[in-house]
């Protein structure tokens, strides 16, 4: 292809990439925003999930004697009683399925605390058992308390929560 016959190509082609020049502006008002009505009723927004409170700051009171169970085998059961804060009996065992047994008694524990939480701590070792209330729940806590576990139970040991509604365990 020459010079010549590649121009017209290229005016073409320049032609198709250029930009119209832009027409000027009219006073146009910009509509105003439109008011939105009230939802109404029958449009239901979706409930915000319940948050636990914050912990009150008064004496704990539990009597509880619970069994759980999950579906992976993962069990136990927790005996607790607690008024004005002081523990009065405590009992609890977990069983984890191919990795061991914890057992906890209040007989190898003393009370080292009543309030904000109440806590147990081991007579002989750096066990310690915390309970707490939150909201409608109950927790018991362990921290440390690997003497008290067989196997590796220890590493898979969770919490204990107890509803005060119904009295279970979980």
């Amino acid at each position: 292809m020459n010079r010549a016959s590649a121009l017209p190509v290229f005016l073409v082609l320049l032609a198709a990439c250029a930009t119209p020049p832009k027409a000027p502006e009219a006073d146009v008002p910009t509509p105003e925003p439109e008011l939105k009505s009230p939802p109404s009723k029958a449009v239901r927004q979706a409930p915000t999930p319940k948050r636990p409170g914050p912990i009150p700051a008064r004496a704990l009171n539990v009597n509880t004697d619970c069994a759980f169970r999950d579906e992976t085998g993962y069990n136990g059961s927790l005996k607790l009683a607690i008024e004005q804060a002081r523990v009065r009996s405590f009992e609890a065992t977990v069983n984890i399925p191919r990795r061991g047994t914890c057992r906890f008694d209040l007989k190898n524990f003393r009370q080292t605390r009543e309030m904000p939480n109440v806590e147990l701590s081991h007579l002989r070792d750096r066990c310690i058992v915390r309970v707490w209330e939150q909201g409608e729940r109950i927790t018991v806590a362990f921290q440390q308390c690997q003497k008290m576990c067989s196997g590796s139970a220890w590493e898979h040991l969770w919490p204990i929560l107890t509803d005060t509604r119904d009295g279970s365990c979980a």
